[in-house]
C-alpha cells in the first residue's frame, strides 16, 4: 500500500483484544511494507558500518606504501556512500510511507466504528478519549510501526559487525562483539520505570484533553451560569499535572539517553587502551586498530535506534491499548444482518420491549417523563440498542435483522443535540434523500426563514441562502436556529420512519406551533414519532403514547389523555408531585393549557 492509494478499501477487522495484539496485528498487516523498509535498511546500515573498514584498509595502504589497495580501499569507499546514499533515501520513503499508512488504517477503523455505533460510542467512551485517540494516539502507534524495521535493520546490522571484528582483527574484535551487547541490553533494568512514566504522563494528557474537548462542548452554558473560570482553573491544574508527569517522563528518558552516551565512550576508551597495547607488540596493525576504532564510533549509530524503538513502544503502547478499547466495543445488535435483502420494509413500527406502536403513515407522539430514558428508546426505534433484547420490527421485519445501512434507510433518529458539520448551507443539506422533499420545503417547514436571513448577513458576497457558510457546530447560531437546521436536514431525507427527539425544546411556542403544523404537513403520509412533552406538538399528533418506567401506560390523543391520565398531566403540566395529588380531572391547570393551546393557534 503507498501514500497514494489511500485510503484503503478495506482496512480489515483488527485484533482488539489488547493493546500489544493490535500492534502486532498492524505489523501483520503492513508486511510487505516493513520488509521493504528491512531491506533498504540493511543496506544503508552496512554501508555506513562498512565505512570505518574501507578507512583501515586506505591507512593501510598508506603505510605500507601500496597504491593498488590505496584505490581498492578508493572504490570501496565510493561504492559504501552509494549505498549509504541511496539506502537511507528509500529507507527514510518506505518508513514514512508506512507510518502513514498504519495511521491511515488506525484512523479508518475508528472512523468505521463511530459510524457502526453511532451516538452509542460517546455514551460508552468519553468524547475527549475519542479526539485523544483520533490524532495524537493514532501517532505514536504509527511512530512504532515505522521504527520497528529501521530497529530490526540496526540489529542485524550490529550482529553482523560484530562477526565480521571477530573475523577481521579477532583480538579487539573479541573485546567489540562482548561490550556491544551490553550497551544494548544496559539501559533495559530502566525501560519499565521509564514505561510507567509515560503511562502516566499519557494518561494525565487524555484527562487534560477530556476536560478540554468538555468545557469547549459546553462553553455557552458555563459562561451563562459563570462557571468559565472555574472550569478555566480545573483545566490549568490538570496541565500542570501533565507537566510536571511529562518532565519526570524526561528525566528517566534522558538519563537512558545518558547511559547510551557514557557506556559506548567507555567501550572506545578500552578499545584504544587494549588496541594501543596490542599496537606495541606488534599483534595489530595500524590499520586495524583505525577499522576497529572506527566501528565501534559507527555503531553508535544503529545503536541509538535501540533507544528508539523502547520509547516508541513505551509511548505507542498505552496509545495502542486506548485504540483497542475503543475499536472492542460492538453494537448490541449485527451490523450485517441475518437477511440478505436491500430492499427497504415498510409499515407500523413496533417496539416489543415497551409495546410502543407507531401506525405507518401517522404522527405518533411519544411522552416521557425520564429525557435519558426517551433518547435511549428513540435509539431503540432507529436500530441501535445500547443494549441485547428483543429488535424493534418495522412492518414485521426486525431492524437487527437487516444490514445496517438497510436500517439506517429505513428509520432515520434524529438526537436532541444534533450536529452541524461547518461547510455551506448547501453541503449541509446534501444528505441521502428520496428526491420527493425538495430544500424550500424543508427548510419552510422548519421555520428557517430568520435562520437563512442570519446566515446570509453573516455571509460576505453571499446571495443565495444556500451559498452561506455554517460554522462548525453552528456555534454563531442559537439553540433554536440550529435545532430548526437540523430538523431541515431530517425532512429533507424523507425517511420512511422519522424519529425525532424533543426537536423544539428551545424554541418559542410560536415558532413551534408553526413548525408542528409544517411537519405534519410535509409529512403525511409517512410515519413520524416524536418524543417531546410540548402541548403544541403533542396536540398536533394523530396518536399520543405515554411511556411509563419503560412501559406503554396510556395511548390516545392530547386532549383526552390531559384530562383522564394524572401521569401524563404531570409530564405535560409540569406538576409537581404534590400539585398532581391535589388536582383533579378537571383542574384548573388543565384548563390553562387547553386555553394556551388555543391562544397559540388563532396568534400562528
Amino acid at each position: 500500500m503507498q501514500i497514494q492509494d489511500l485510503p484503503y478499501p478495506d482496512p480489515g477487522v483488527p485484533d482488539a483484544r489488547s493493546g500489544p495484539r493490535f500492534l502486532w496485528w498492524l505489523f501483520r498487516n503492513q508486511l510487505g511494507g516493513q520488509l521493504k523498509s528491512l531491506a533498504w535498511g540493511m543496506l544503508h546500515f552496512l554501508s555506513v558500518s562498512a565505512l570505518p573498514f574501507c578507512v583501515g584498509v586506505a591507512v593501510q595502504a598508506v603505510v605500507d606504501h601500496s597504491g593498488r589497495r590505496l584505490a581498492l580501499a578508493g572504490g570501496l569507499l565510493l561504492l559504501c556512500c552509494v549505498g549509504n546514499a541511496l539506502g537511507d533515501t528509500f529507507l527514510h520513503r518506505t518508513a514514512v510511507t508506512n507510518w502513514i499508512t498504519a495511521a491511515a488504517r488506525v484512523q479508518q477503523l475508528l472512523a468505521h466504528k463511530a459510524s457502526n455505533l453511532g451516538s452509542a460510542l460517546t455514551r460508552r467512551v468519553a468524547a475527549g478519549e475519542v479526539v485523544a485517540v483520533s490524532t495524537g494516539d493514532v501517532e505514536k502507534i504509527g511512530w512504532f510501526v515505522e521504527a520497528w524495521s529501521r530497529f530490526t535493520a540496526a540489529a542485524v546490522t550490529v550482529v553482523v559487525v560484530c562477526v565480521g571484528l571477530v573475523f577481521y582483527q579477532p583480538a579487539l574484535g573479541t573485546v567489540v562483539a562482548v561490550g556491544l551487547p551490553v550497551l544494548a541490553l544496559a539501559v533495559l533494568p530502566l525501560l519499565p520505570r521509564a514505561t510507567r512514566r509515560a503511562d502516566v504522563q499519557r494518561e494525565k494528557a487524555g484527562r487534560a484533553t477530556e476536560l478540554a474537548s468538555d468545557t469547549v462542548a459546553g462553553l455557552r452554558v458555563l459562561r451563562g451560569i459563570g462557571g468559565e473560570e472555574l472550569f478555566l482553573d480545573r483545566y490549568r491544574s490538570a496541565s500542570q499535572e501533565v507537566r510536571h508527569a511529562a518532565v519526570r517522563s524526561a528525566r528517566m528518558w534522558s538519563l537512558i539517553s545518558a547511559i547510551q552516551v557514557l557506556l559506548p565512550g567507555l567501550l572506545l576508551i578500552a578499545v584504544v587502551w587494549y588496541g594501543v597495547h596490542l599496537a606495541r607488540q606488534g599483534r595489530v596493525e595500524i590499520g586495524e586498530l583505525v577499522a576497529v576504532y572506527s566501528s565501534v564510533m559507527i555503531l553508535t549509530y544503529p545503536l541509538r535506534h535501540f533507544e528508539e524503538i523502547a520509547m516508541a513502544y513505551s509511548f505507542s503502547r498505552p496509545s495502542a491499548t486506548r485504540a483497542a478499547r475503543v475499536l472492542s466495543l460492538e453494537r448490541a445488535t449485527s451490523a450485517e444482518g441475518s437477511r440478505d435483502t436491500r430492499e427497504v420494509p415498510s409499515g407500523d413500527l413496533y417496539d416489543p420491549a415497551t409495546g410502543l406502536l407507531a401506525p405507518s403513515g401517522r404522527l405518533t407522539a411519544v411522552v416521557c417523563g425520564d429525557p435519558d430514558a426517551a433518547g435511549l428508546l428513540a435509539e431503540r426505534l432507529g436500530g441501535h440498542p445500547s443494549e441485547e433484547g428483543a429488535s424493534v420490527l418495522l412492518g414485521g421485519v426486525p431492524l437487527d435483522e437487516l444490514p445496517l445501512d438497510s436500517a439506517r434507510t429505513a428509520v432515520l433518529v434524529q438526537d436532541k443535540d444534533p450536529v452541524l458539520l461547518s461547510g455551506s448551507l448547501r453541503e449541509l443539506l446534501d444528505v441521502p434523500a428520496s428526491g420527493h422533499v425538495n430544500a424550500e420545503e424543508a427548510l419552510a417547514a422548519a421555520q428557517c426563514e430568520d435562520v437563512l436571513a442570519a446566515l446570509v448577513q453573516g455571509s460576505l458576497g453571499v446571495e443565495d441562502p444556500l451559498d452561506a457558510r455554517v460554522t462548525e457546530r453552528g456555534r454563531s447560531l442559537s439553540g433554536g436556529q440550529r435545532q430548526r437546521l437540523a430538523l431541515a436536514r431530517s425532512l429533507l431525507a424523507d425517511p420512511e420512519v422519522l424519529v425525532l427527539d424533543e426537536p423544539t425544546s428551545a424554541v418559542d411556542s410560536h415558532t413551534e406551533a408553526r413548525i408542528a403544523e409544517g411537519v405534519r404537513e410535509l409529512r403525511a403520509g409517512r410515519t413520524t414519532v416524536v418524543f417531546t412533552s410540548s402541548p403544541l406538538l403533542l396536540d398536533r399528533a394523530d396518536r399520543v403514547v405515554l411511556v411509563h418506567e419503560g412501559e406503554v401506560t396510556a395511548v390516545g390523543v392530547h386532549r383526552e389523555l390531559v384530562h383522564k391520565e394524572p401521569r401524563y398531566r404531570a409530564v405535560v403540566t409540569r406538576e409537581t408531585d404534590g400539585e398532581s395529588a391535589l388536582n383533579e380531572p378537571s383542574a384548573p391547570a388543565e384548563q390553562d393549557v387547553l386555553h394556551e393551546l388555543e391562544e397559540i393557534e388563532e396568534s400562528a
